[in-house]
Formats: C-alpha cells, structure tokens, sequence
C-alpha cells in the first residue's frame, strides 16, 4: 500500500511530547507544501522537488526561510525513521543567504532577551494584571520553560518544597525545571485565590457563559501578555519565548555550560553555546561604558 507524503506527515504531527506551540508551527509550515505535493507518494518525494519548492519561497525573509527548512528536513528525518524511505532528500540542502536588496542582514544579535530596566517595566506592569499571567510569566523567566511545556503542567506536577517541577520537552524528554522565591509567591497566591480547581491542569479557565472549566489555551495566554506589554513602548515586540532567552542569557557565566544545556533542555550543545555570543547591542554598552570611565580618569 502506498504512503502519502501527507499521511507521513500526520504521523509526524501526531507525536507525543510536542509543545502545542511547536506543534502550531509545524503545521504551518508544512501546509503549503502539502497542499502541493501531499498527495504524492512519500518514495516519490526527491531532492530536486525539495529545492524546487524551497526555491518558490522567495518572499519569505531568510530566517524564516530556514526554519521552514528545518521543519521540512525534520519531518523526512521521521520518514526515514520511521522506515518510510531510506534516505532524507532534504539533508544538507544548503540553507539561503541574507538578501543585500532586501536589506537582510547577519547580526550576532540573534538572540532577544530583556534588558534589566525592561524587566523592571514588566513587572511593575504586572503588578495591574491577573494573577494568571503574572504567575505564568514569572515562571518562564525564572525556570526557562517553554510556554507549550508551561501549559501543559497538572497541578500534581509542582513539587512546592522544593520550588520546582517537571516537564516533558522537545524529543519527549523530561527535565526538572526549578523555580524563584518571587515565582514560588506568586504561584501560590494564584492557586489559592484565581485557579479554577474544577480542572487537573496547573493553569484553566472559566468559559463565562457555560462556566466550563478548562486548560488555559496559548491563545487565552498570548492576548493577556499583549494586554501587559501593550502598555509600554518599551516592550514592542517582545515575546513569551523571549523569557526563555533572557533566563538563558542572565545565567551564561554563572554554571557550567552543560548545567545551562540540562535547565533549557536542549539536545545540541551548540543551541546552548549562542547564549555565550555576545549581542551587538550588549557590546556597544560596555565599550561605552569602558569608554567614559577611561575618559573620567584622563
């Protein structure tokens, strides 16, 4: 019997483990390739229809060109895996270069992250917003969860005396995520007064006109976070992830980079090792600084 690429890739989808924000991703991505060639056997699928199709993205900006990429090579990865085909004809497709006229560019600063006096706004801002939101925001800072593994926590999966919890990451791996003082406040003043206990999930919410009880949706939890940081110029365009990285980046120097590599649950060191980059922007504030202080003394 033969096997659709789009069967292949509804397996794909359909593994335990993914974050529902991966999983949204994903999907996304692979649509319009499905909607082209899904219908194709999975054996049929060859290198130049890849290049072809990649080559037909033009219009996408090339970091998102190479997460599409990525997804793309990860999805033929599983075919193989799986026993589908025998090889992947998406390895080691070279990936696309920034585009001088549309004034693409390679930055180190690949990494965004909150500044200081940035975390400073966020939460004097949450000090007005719901507990829900403070909670879960102060939980991504302080443990490096992703929002998706955030989400997905029951209430039985907080370990209060020891301030942490666990979640299952990319790969299906389990890691122990550990928790602030600050966070362990706020948490237990939301179980206690906000959380709808009619529910096992950690975080849940009340339909207002049939009062069911639920998981908090991504969607629920993206529009209070637009509701905070809507509030300040300073904080256009940040993200939940963006907590991740600023947990990542406050810590690099302070552990061993194997330690960090095990908190944020990543399964190549070299994911870990960007965090040792030093920004653009974080380079032009010492040297200013070292600059003035070298001038004072003159």
């Amino acid at each position: 019997m033969t096997t659709t690429l789009a069967q292949v890739a509804t397996a794909f989808l359909c593994r335990q483990g993914l974050a529902a924000s991966t999983l949204k991703s994903y999907e996304l991505t692979l649509l319009s390739l499905l909607k082209l060639h899904g219908r194709l056997p999975i054996e049929l699928v060859d290198r130049q229809l890849i290049k072809d199709y990649l080559e037909s993205l033009g219009e996408l900006r090339y970091t998102t060109h190479n997460r599409h990429q990525a997804i793309i090579s990860a999805l033929f990865n599983f075919a193989v895996e799986s026993g589908y085909i025998q090889s992947n004809p998406a390895s080691r497709l070279s990936l696309r270069k920034p585009d001088r006229e549309k004034r693409e560019h390679k930055t180190d600063e690949t990494i965004r992250y909150l500044t200081p006096s940035q975390l400073d706004i966020l939460y004097e801002l949450l000090k007005k917003s719901n507990a829900r939101i403070e909670t879960i925001v102060r939980l991504l800072h302080r443990t490096g969860a992703r929002i998706g593994e955030l989400l997905s926590l029951e209430l039985i999966q907080i370990f209060p005396e020891q301030r942490k919890f666990q979640v299952v990451g990319k790969g299906n791996k389990q890691r122990w995520c550990f928790y602030s003082e600050d966070a362990e406040l706020a948490l237990k003043n939301y179980i206690k007064y906000y959380r709808y206990p009619a529910s096992t999930a950690l975080f849940t919410a009340q339909h207002p006109t049939t009062k069911v009880v639920t998981p908090v949706s991504y969607e629920a939890v993206a529009a209070d976070w637009r509701e905070v940081i809507d509030q300040s110029q300073n904080l256009k365009g940040i993200r939940l992830h963006d907590l991740r990285h600023t947990f990542a980046t406050e810590r690099v120097g302070l552990m061993g980079i194997e330690e960090l590599r095990a908190l944020m649950g990543h399964e190549n060191i070299q994911t870990t090792l960007r965090y040792q980059k030093v920004t653009s922007a974080r380079a032009e504030i010492v040297a200013k600084s070292a600059l003035e202080n070298l001038t004072k003394s003159i």
